[in-house]
């Protein structure tokens, strides 16, 4: 646990605290979607709920009574005075004491929104069971028993106990695994706790944000969450983003030395700051008053729901069950009234619709799905890649434009500094001293060029006496204005000028990206001569080309400035008014070196269809170096502040060109990125992890960061990277794919094989005097088919498919289905026309002979489809299967072969067969595979694509 030490103070404050009125739960806990077991702290909050609510005011209109009190609660703490905010949460100016803070943690419970506490096992085996097509199974099942038929009645409760069983084996076991992924996770929070029995004294403590608990104090930076309502303390140039409330990528102010108006709309509260938004500049302190439940985002949630708006694959897979359904809603009754006429019996005719709705209904269909995301999630994990949101393996798979950001992908993220010029490129070391002087006072979102300066300072015998100067103040670093300056003070005989009298001991140091510093000057400095002159328009555009120059060499360029200040001035509470009229002192030039295996893994994802973009707010002239070195085409570059003179139509063409973006603000990256989701029609991921690529990583379609990202990156982002290392995506890609394909697998097949066995079914009832199977060997043989595709997750992708970004299309799944359906049918139809001319299976006497054969051939026929569709190759020559599902296939034919001469068979109405019959099998298969593989290669001729 980190600790540092702020202050000792007399003993705390022993008056009693009012109580708030939220001490009782203000919303009840409700389990996650079950699409997302790995979801963490802000996955609950940036989902659709900003986007869903972003066009409407959050705090208007009719609230429920929960959101009410919260609403209610905030805004009497917004209207209190300081002090009186201590009393209502049970608080002191010291925080609360460890003691204080576990006892309250036993009260309220950990700091977790109602939707992000891992589900029990009761909630996973009810929602295993509440799956329509399980729902369905149960009513058909109970029909069965009413008219009669007990035996059918049991195999369906049969079938429905082991689908139930696997499906919540596989979600139970996903869970605790991604308990064991969470751990890894961890969002740090700073928080202020006392110490001491007898004397108290003040720590600051990193603790995980599920520990925050009503009353204490936390200390936040740039990149920080509110890890709950917040009422703030002190501020400093605090610009907080609220995009994951009110889905608008703006930003806005806060204070905490304010009291507000009771008139004030709830999220414009200037002191008050919500669970869940981000901090984007300056610093402070704020008192935790609300967490998990009763928060307002929690409260909000337990109001609307958290609905993520499906992908285009849950989309695609939801409307083929509605099709199925629909299509059983036609043929149960037209099969009833059929096999009326053949049973003159209702009873039995109602049994044999019900049994044809079991063998349209596809009964794995949740299983296998969940299946393949719990499996592709936990192969991920050992690639050191953590899934929050298992949605993103499908989107993985389908992506087709990887946008990252240069520092820390492209390159190592670790600087070397290697010049410290003048205005006319001569190494001076009065630059560096003021570089280190700023990097060595600034405090706020420390990064690796102050770490840079440092080392190249301390490491060069550098002495620059920081003992001698105070801090007075600092001006944090934002992403607009792109620099960060500090205000210092010494005593006059410590300065050391050159170039003028001085007749003050207060300093401005600024630094940052070297256009933005020049914008701030009005002087330069020639520190040769000890003179300083004005700062021409010729001088800057010198400047700035030789900053163009080494940025060319591959160089990271900054910019450093001083300017005097008046002791006691009002100047310094202004970063417009300070950072201005300032005097030019030189560059600062910085190496980080690219990454060796970036080159490699950029290639390898071209090569699997996946197209690089770099968006970065470094300049044009380093980004265009990096690239090369790395492999990207830099034919076609662009810059921020070009991107912001063009109209839309043209906005979208140059994005869609372009492979370089230079000089970019967060808000152009999302920008960028939705260009390329709307109007280009991609599946965008994007790697970053800044507080700058929070808006991008939220709006892609995968956010990726890495686990020494920004909180709020972390947070926003789909998958973790544990390792900055591109070939770790390079394998998520691969495995997206492979389990997008196994999926599609498994839902080809089953509409393939089920509807097409309706239609055989159809055909024969029409033409025989009796049913061609009773619904016991229907339902059996439906049990057996759809437990032999358990084993389809494990099976293996070819490598010609694992290349191609793999997207749902609405008319794959119809079009595959009229091109193979037909085929089925036509062998059933052939093996049909056999029995009846070969066995004379046409008399009533000859039922037990032809249900069994029918038995027999619809089963091995479902069972080896799986082979003939799970490849573009010839099956069993240019491509075998793997072997757990040759091993299923294997085991489920051998058990519908042996079943007519077993016991069980004499039981649902089989008998023996001839051996002759399983030679026209072996021929029939035969014919089937050799017809299916024809109108394999006249589809993929047509459509340029198998599954």
């Amino acid at each position: 646990m980190e600790i540092r030490i702020i202050s000792n103070s007399s003993p705390p404050n022993s008056k009693s605290q009012p109580t708030n009125n939220t001490d009782e739960p203000l919303v009840k806990k409700q389990g996650p979607s079950s699409g997302n077991p790995i979801s963490r702290f802000t996955d609950a909050v940036l989902g659709c709920f900003g986007k869903l609510l972003s066009k409407k005011k959050l705090d208007g209109g009719i609230r429920s009574e929960e959101e009410e009190k919260v609403y209610s609660w905030l805004h009497t703490l917004a209207q209190t005075e300081r002090n009186l905010v201590f009393e209502y949460v049970r608080s002191t100016e010291r925080g609360l004491s460890f003691s204080e803070a576990d006892a309250r943690r036993r009260e309220v419970g950990q700091n977790a929104p109602h939707d992000q506490t891992f589900r029990s096992w009761w909630q996973i085996l009810w929602n295993a069971v509440l799956h329509p097509f399980i729902v369905i199974l149960i009513v058909l099942s109970a029909l069965s028993y009413l008219t009669g038929d007990n035996d059918s009645g049991i195999i369906m409760l049969i079938l429905v106990f082991i689908t139930v069983s696997l499906r919540f084996y596989q979600e139970f076991n996903s869970s605790k695994a991604a308990m064991k992924l969470s751990e890894l996770l961890k969002s740090p929070v700073k928080v202020q706790r006392c110490a001491g029995r007898y004397i108290q004294t003040e720590l600051v403590v990193q603790v995980d944000q599920t520990e925050i608990v009503p009353g204490d104090i936390i200390h936040f930076s740039p990149g920080d969450l509110f890890p709950g309502d917040v009422r703030l303390l002190t501020t400093k140039d605090l610009v907080v983003s609220q995009s994951s409330l009110t889905g608008e990528s703006g930003t806005m102010e806060k204070i905490g030395d304010i009291i507000e108006d009771p008139s004030t709309p709830l999220l414009e509260l200037r002191n008050i700051c919500f669970m869940g938004t981000s901090v984007v500049a300056g610093y402070g302190t704020g008192l935790v008053v609300s967490t998990g439940s009763k928060t307002y985002m929690s409260t909000i949630f337990s109001t609307l729901g958290k609905q993520t708006p499906p992908d285009a694959f849950a989309t695609g897979v939801r409307r083929i069950s509605y099709a199925l359904i629909c299509i059983m809603l036609v043929m149960v009754p037209i099969m009833t009234v059929l096999d009326y006429y053949a049973s003159h019996s209702w009873s039995e005719g109602i049994l044999f619709g019900i049994s044809v709705a079991v063998a349209i209904t596809p009964q794995m269909l949740p299983l296998i799905v969940n299946t393949n995301l719990a499996k592709g999630a936990l192969a991920m994990a050992k690639d050191r890649c953590i899934v929050k949101s298992l949605v993103a393996i499908q989107n993985m798979g389908a992506m087709d434009i990887l946008c990252l950001d240069k520092t820390g992908t492209l390159t190592m993220d670790r600087f070397i500094m290697v010049h410290h010029l003048d205005s006319w490129g001569v190494p001076q070391e009065r630059v560096l001293r003021f570089a280190f002087l700023n990097s060595y006072f600034k405090t706020e979102l420390r990064n690796p060029v102050d770490e840079a300066v440092l080392a190249y300072t301390y490491t060069g015998g550098y002495k620059f006496g920081s003992s001698k100067w105070r801090k007075i103040d600092e001006i944090p670093f934002d992403f607009t204005r792109r620099k960060v300056s500090v205000i210092l003070e010494t005593d006059l005989e410590n300065i050391d000028y050159r170039n003028g009298n001085v007749d003050c001991s207060r300093l401005l140091i600024t630094k940052g990206a070297l256009e933005e510093v020049l914008k701030t000057c009005s002087f330069m400095e020639n520190i040769d001569k000890g003179v300083t002159s004005p700062l021409y328009v010729e001088d800057c555009q010198r400047i700035l080309h030789m900053g163009e120059e080494l940025g060319n060499d591959g160089l990271r360029v900054l910019g450093i400035s001083i300017k005097r200040m008046e002791s006691g001035g009002e100047e310094a509470m202004n970063k417009e008014t300070a950072e201005s009229n300032m005097r030019f002192l030189g560059l600062l030039c910085f190496f980080d070196p690219p990454k060796d295996s970036a080159k490699q893994a950029l290639r390898r994802l071209a090569e699997r269809g996946v197209k690089a973009k770099v968006l970065t707010g470094d300049s044009l002239s380093l980004a265009i170096k990096v690239c090369k070195e790395v492999g990207i085409r830099t034919t076609q570059v662009i810059t921020g502040p070009d991107l912001e003179l063009l109209d839309n139509e043209t906005f979208h063409d140059t994005v869609k060109k372009v492979t370089v973006f230079a000089r970019l603000t967060p808000t152009q990256k999302l920008h960028v990125v939705q260009s390329l989701q709307k109007a280009g029609n991609h599946i965008v991921g994007f790697l970053g992890d800044g507080i700058n690529d929070s808006l991008a990583l939220d709006a892609a379609d995968v956010g990726i960061s890495v686990d020494s990202g920004a909180s709020v990156a972390k947070d926003v982002a789909d998958i973790i990277l544990l390792e900055k290392d591109l070939n770790v995506l390079v394998a998520s890609v691969e495995r997206g794919r492979i389990t997008y394909g196994n999926t599609m697998k498994y839902l080809k097949m089953s509409v393939v094989a089920n509807i097409g066995s309706v239609i055989s079914l159809l055909i024969a009832i029409t033409c025989l005097p009796y049913e061609p199977l009773t619904p016991m060997q229907l339902v059996t043989q439906n049990f057996l088919y759809n437990l032999g595709q358990i084993a389809i997750p494990w099976d293996r992708m070819e490598e010609e498919y694992v290349r191609t970004p793999q997207r749902w299309s609405h008319k794959g799944l119809p079009l595959f289905m009229l091109w193979n359906g037909p085929v089925c049918s036509i062998f059933d139809t052939a093996t049909f026309i056999f029995l009846w001319f070969y066995y004379d299976v046409d008399k009533p006497s000859q039922s037990g002979f032809f249900q069994s054969a029918w038995f027999v051939e619809g089963l091995l026929m479902q069972t080896l489809i799986i082979h003939l569709i799970r490849t573009e190759k010839i099956p069993f020559i240019q491509d075998v299967a793997s072997w757990p599902v040759l091993c299923s296939t294997f085991v489920i034919s051998s058990i519908g072969i042996a079943i007519p001469f077993t016991p069980i068979g004499r039981v649902m109405g089989l008998t023996n067969l001839p051996l002759s019959y399983f030679g026209f099998l072996v021929v029939l298969i035969i014919g089937y595979f050799f017809l299916g593989q024809v109108v394999k290669r006249a589809y993929i001729l047509v459509y340029k694509k198998w599954l």
